[in-house]
């Protein structure tokens, strides 16, 4: 016997939500979920409170909240997502000579949650557990890049959301929206001294089986490197891709990647 109707319900619309392409009117989703839409529009007002769906007022729609986006991405972070890319990132960082770390959002910030760097390299601000402004970061950046537009308007509500390190990088909304637009066509971020002076750091992102970006593979140099950004960005797709099929994610618009191989004491018949 179920209850905690208002609760089963909610989670009813939360999982509708993740199945639609985009915001839907809340009598869409009564309709859809047969439900009334005095009920359905309570939850909504509810659960926009908790960060869990957002209202586009103009549009009147709704959609994900970022703490959707939280929830999911902590799921993978419990361990699988850390013990599949570890391996991922040392040899990364072996064969570039960069520092590779692996960064998801957290609300607004890039949090680290892996980091490789090679011998006698100067340690860099991106440890582990630091959390540095995600639209400094091209960890950051790539992976909000491939988040509804709703959802970057969500962490970014104006300008006082902005803050700079060293005086580089956006400062609106709309200078964040056309960087976001440009790095999402070239499929893969990068920044060049806006987090550290004379650093540059280049990621490109993994994805679930839902194509939602869950993980950020970043590489970062001396901006005097030799080696061309866009070859290092090469290597960080290469990664990402590769973390994306363990994951057995798919990127937007492909099929779901099958799993490429077995990890040691990992039952192939059981999920992540």
């Amino acid at each position: 016997m179920n209850r905690v109707p208002s609760a089963t319900r909610a989670l009813r619309i939360l999982r509708h939500l993740a199945t639609c392409s985009g915001p839907v009117p809340a009598s869409t989703i009564a309709t859809d979920l047969d439900l009334p839409r005095s009920s359905v529009y309570q939850l909504l007002e509810a659960m926009a409170e908790t960060g869990f769906v957002t209202h586009l007022p103009e549009e009147h729609r709704w959609g994900l909240g970022i703490a959707a986006f939280e929830v999911g991405s902590a799921y993978l972070r419990h361990e699988p997502l850390e013990r599949l890319a570890r391996p991922l990132l040392r040899a990364l960082s072996g064969r570039t000579g960069a520092t590779a770390h692996l960064g998801i959002l957290h609300s607004a910030d890039t949090l680290y949650l892996l980091k490789e760097h090679p011998p006698h390299v100067a340690t860099l601000i991106t440890a582990v557990g630091v959390r540095l402004p995600a639209h400094l970061t091209a960890s950051g950046r790539v992976l909000m890049s491939h988040l509804p537009r709703a959802q970057v308007r969500a962490l970014y509500p104006g300008r006082h959301s902005f803050v700079t390190r060293t005086g580089l990088g956006p400062t609106t909304p709309s200078e964040l929206r056309e960087v976001l637009s440009r790095e999402r066509r070239q499929g893969w971020s990068s920044e060049e001294g806006q987090v550290t002076a004379d650093f540059s750091s280049v990621a490109a992102a993994a994805f679930d089986h839902n194509a939602t970006p869950v993980a950020a593979i970043g590489l970062t140099v001396p901006s005097s490197h030799p080696v061309a950004l866009s070859a290092l960005a090469a290597d960080a797709r290469a990664v990402a891709q590769e973390l994306t099929r363990c994951l057995s994610g798919r990127r937007p618009g492909h099929r779901r990647a099958a799993r490429t191989r077995a990890e040691p004491g990992h039952d192939r018949s059981r999920p992540l």
